[in-house]
C-alpha cells in the first residue's frame, strides 16, 4: 500500500464515516459446543483480534458475484474448500454486513448466526481433524467499506461507475466470507457478472468473458496462494490493454478513461520495472501482472492486490515500483502478524530508493541522509516500525521510511553483494508462504556471517531517533 496522503506522501484523507455492523437475525439454533471443538473467532493477531479464525485452513475460494452498479446490490455465493485442523463442532467466518440466506457444509444445511463481524457456522456433524470440507454461503445486500483507524475506507468502496475493491487490512469481509488474516492463504476462482459496458477485474488470469441479456460475466483464476486482503473484484468502465512480456507474464491493464492520459507513460514502464525487480529480488512469483487504474478520488491510496495492483488514480513511477515490489514482499512472502508490517512497507519503500538510485536519480544514501536530518521531534521517530502498535500507526511514516532506513543500514553493514543475496534468499526461501522479522534477522546473519541483532533492534524496536547513523 502507498502511505497515507495525509502524511507527507501520496494519499488523500478518506472522507467516509465508520460503517455500523449489520446484525442479522439468528437462523437456526447452534447448540453448545464441547470444550476444545469450537474454532477460534480470531487468528490471534494482537492488532486485529477478530481477523481470521481458528480450527481450519481454506484451500480454495470459489466466489460467484453479481453486482448491479445502479442499485449497488450484490448477490453472491461463496464456496470455500477447507481442511479442519482440529475437531470442529462450530467455526467462524469473517463477514461484515450483508444478509446471509443459507449455509451448507458438504451440501448439508448448517445452522448459522451472526455475531458482529463473525458468521458462526454449526455443521450438522462434527468435522474431524484433517478432514476436507466445503462451505457454501449464499448472501446479498449492499456492500459498504469499513473505516480503518487511520480514517481510510477499506473493502468494497462504491464509485460512480462501479466499485474500487481493496481489502487491507480488514476489508475482504465486506464482500465475501473469509478466513481474513494473512496467515491463511488460498487459491481463488472469481465469476463476476456486471452490467454490459462495465468490466470486472480480479486477480490472476482471465479465463473468459461472455455477454448475454445486457450483462457480462468475467471469469478469473489465481492459482498461487493469496491472502484474503489481497483479493479484488474492482468494477468500472475501463479501457483494456493485454499483452505478454518476454518472460511470459500475462499483463492485463484496466484504466478508467479519465485517468488514461496520465497513466499511459507510467504503465509503459511496467515490463521494465518487473524485469528490474526480478533481477534484484528473484523470478516474478506469479503468472499474471498488470494494473487497475480507477478514478476514485475519495479513496486516497493504491494497494498491492495480488498480480494486479489497484490505483485510485494514475500512479507515478515510484508508486508503480512500490506496489509491484509488494508482489514479492507482502504478496508472495506474507506476514504472520500485522506487527511485522514493515516487512511489506519498508521493503517496498526501499525498492523505490534502489530503483531511483539505479536509474539516474539520487542514491539510497542520499535518501537516507535526507530523512536522518529530520529532528528528533519529527513524526518519523514517533514510534518504532518493528512493533508500531495497532490503529493508524501500521500505515504511518515510521513503518515505511524508517523501515527502509533499517534495510539501508543492513546494506551498509553487510555490503551490496551480501545484501542482494539476503533479498533473493528471503523471496525464494519463503516464496508462496510467510515470513517473520526474527526469520529475516537470522537469514541476514547466516548469509553475511555478521552479528546484526543490535542493528535491527536499534532501527526497528528502539523508540526515538537513533543516536548515530
Amino acid at each position: 500500500m502507498t502511505p497515507p496522503r495525509r502524511q507527507p506522501a501520496r494519499r488523500r484523507t478518506a472522507a467516509l464515516a465508520t460503517v455500523p455492523v449489520a446484525v442479522a437475525a439468528l437462523i437456526g439454533a447452534a447448540g453448545p459446543a464441547a470444550p476444545g471443538t469450537t474454532g477460534a473467532s480470531g487468528a490471534g493477531d494482537p492488532y486485529f483480534p477478530l481477523s481470521g479464525n481458528g480450527g481450519y485452513h481454506v484451500r480454495h475460494y470459489d466466489l460467484t458475484l453479481r453486482y448491479d452498479t445502479t442499485s449497488r446490490r450484490l448477490d453472491a455465493t461463496a464456496v470455500l474448500t477447507a481442511r479442519a485442523t482440529q475437531r470442529l463442532t462450530r467455526f467462524d467466518l469473517d463477514l461484515k454486513g450483508l444478509k446471509v440466506t443459507s449455509v451448507t457444509v458438504d451440501r448439508a444445511t448448517a445452522a448459522f448466526r451472526r455475531d458482529g463481524q463473525e458468521l458462526v457456522v454449526t455443521p450438522r456433524h462434527a468435522l474431524r481433524p484433517g478432514r476436507e470440507f466445503r462451505v457454501a454461503v449464499a448472501y446479498h445486500g449492499t456492500p459498504e467499506p469499513v473505516t480503518d483507524p487511520d480514517g481510510s475506507a477499506d473493502g468494497w468502496i462504491p464509485t460512480d461507475d462501479g466499485a474500487f475493491v481493496a481489502g487491507e487490512p480488514q476489508g475482504a469481509m465486506t464482500w465475501f466470507p473469509a478466513d481474513n488474516h494473512p496467515k491463511d492463504k488460498s487459491s481463488y476462482d472469481f465469476t463476476i457478472t456486471v452490467p454490459e459496458g462495465r468490466t470486472a477485474v480480479a486477480n490472476g488470469v482471465l479465463l473468459g468473458r461472455r455477454t448475454a441479456h445486457g450483462r457480462t460475466t468475467f471469469r478469473w483464476r489465481e492459482t498461487r496462494p493469496m491472502a484474503a486482503y489481497l483479493a479484488t473484484a474492482t468494477i468500472g468502465k475501463f479501457q483494456i490493454e493485454r499483452y505478454t512480456t518476454r518472460d511470459g507474464i500475462q499483463v492485463y491493464n484496466a484504466v478508467d478513461a479519465r485517468e488514461a492520459r496520465a497513466a499511459a507513460p507510467v504503465l509503459r514502464e511496467l515490463p521494465s520495472v518487473l524485469e528490474w525487480e526480478s533481477t534484484l529480488f528473484g523470478p516474478y512469483p506469479f503468472r499474471a501482472a498488470g494494473s487497475i487504474v480507477d478514478h476514485a478520488p475519495d479513496v486516497g491510496y493504491a494497494l498491492e492486490t495480488q498480480t494486479r495492483p489497484v490505483y485510485d488514480s494514475a500512479p507515478d513511477l515510484a508508486t508503480l515500483v512500490h506496489e509491484n515490489a509488494h508482489q514479492w514482499f507482502g504478496d508472495s512472502v506474507s506476514l504472520t502478524a500485522w506487527q511485522d508490517i514493515w516487512l511489506n512497507e519498508g521493503f517496498a519503500t526501499y525498492a523505490e530508493w534502489l530503483y531511483t538510485e539505479q536509474h539516474g536519480g539520487r542514491s539510497a544514501q542520499q535518501a537516507f541522509d535526507a530523512l536522518y536530518a529530520r529532528p528528533a521531534s519529527d513524526g518519523l521517530w514517533a514510534y518504532p516500525p518493528g512493533d508500531p502498535g495497532s490503529g493508524a500507526r501500521i500505515f504511518g511514516t515510521p513503518v515505511y521510511a524508517r523501515g527502509a532506513m533499517a534495510l539501508h543500514e543492513l546494506r551498509r553493514a553487510v555490503g551490496d553483494k551480501d545484501f542482494r543475496r539476503v533479498l533473493r534468499a528471503w523471496t525464494t526461501g519463503h516464496r508462496g508462504g510467510h515470513g517473520t522479522t526474527a526469520q529475516f534477522v537470522r537469514l541476514a546473519e547466516q548469509t553475511s556471517g555478521k552479528q546484526l541483532k543490535q542493528l535491527f533492534h536499534t532501527w526497528l524496536y528502539e523508540p526515538g531517533k537513533p543516536d548515530s547513523a
